[in-house]
């Protein structure tokens, strides 16, 4: 399922949510530009649990990896990668933005996304894969919508084999069997180890919607 639209106006203009739409756009385009070249930018700038945990090992020479915690929020591996990502961050961010406040919302961003890699990094403490994507930060803002916005209706693609159809869907049904779909990869996941392949880091995901779920309403700014 895919959303296009929500029926929920905001009240105040997404700044943050369209800054970091075109900040992670406009990243990607760089790195595209790179040719053979983006793979090592990708290594350079992606987080690599290994790293991090040498790091929380002891292991100070390579403190500056702890950076990529930050930076691999805007690295992406394709152009459907940033597509799927940038498309749920500008149907739900809009009000979540709105409920939060903009200093908020960019906090709240951030925590979500570095929470993500920081559950990714427990579950896969040797991967050398990096891990990409603004996925984890994105998952939170969704858990955010879902729980200030149950009942907003979503107006959803939905292909059923080769045909297409158009539906307004509840939001905690749609967020719901996003959230059901990752957890249950998650898990299916565990079983197989990542260390030495690319994949979908799912843990990553569940991090960051659980930590989304957890702060968005100490974090909602009450008019």
């Amino acid at each position: 399922m895919i959303p296009l639209k929500d029926r929920n106006p905001s009240h105040r203009f997404p700044a943050v949510t369209i800054v970091l739409i075109l900040g992670n756009v406009a990243v990607f385009l760089y790195q595209f530009s790179l040719g053979p070249a983006a793979d090592a930018f990708v290594l350079q700038f992606g987080m690599i649990p290994s790293a991090i945990s040498a790091v929380i090992g002891g292991s100070w020479e390579q403190l500056g990896a702890m950076l990529t915690v930050f930076t691999s929020l805007f690295l992406h591996g394709g152009w459907m990668h940033l597509i799927g990502n940038m498309l749920y961050l500008w149907v739900f961010g809009d009000n979540v933005e709105d409920k939060l406040g903009h200093g908020r919302y960019l906090l709240f961003y951030l925590i979500c996304g570095i929470s993500a890699s920081a559950l990714h990094i427990a579950i896969e403490p040797a991967s050398l894969v990096p891990t990409i994507g603004a996925s984890g930060a994105v998952s939170g803002v969704l858990a955010a919508y879902l729980v200030m916005f149950p009942r907003a209706r979503v107006l959803t693609l939905i292909p059923i084999f080769i045909f297409i159809q158009l539906a307004e869907i509840p939001a905690f049904v749609l967020l719901g069997l996003w959230f059901v779909l990752q957890f249950f990869n998650g898990l299916v996941s565990l079983g197989l180890s990542t260390s030495g392949m690319g994949g979908v880091a799912w843990w990553a995901h569940i991090g960051g919607f659980a930590v989304g779920l957890l702060l968005v309403l100490p974090f909602r700014k009450y008019r």
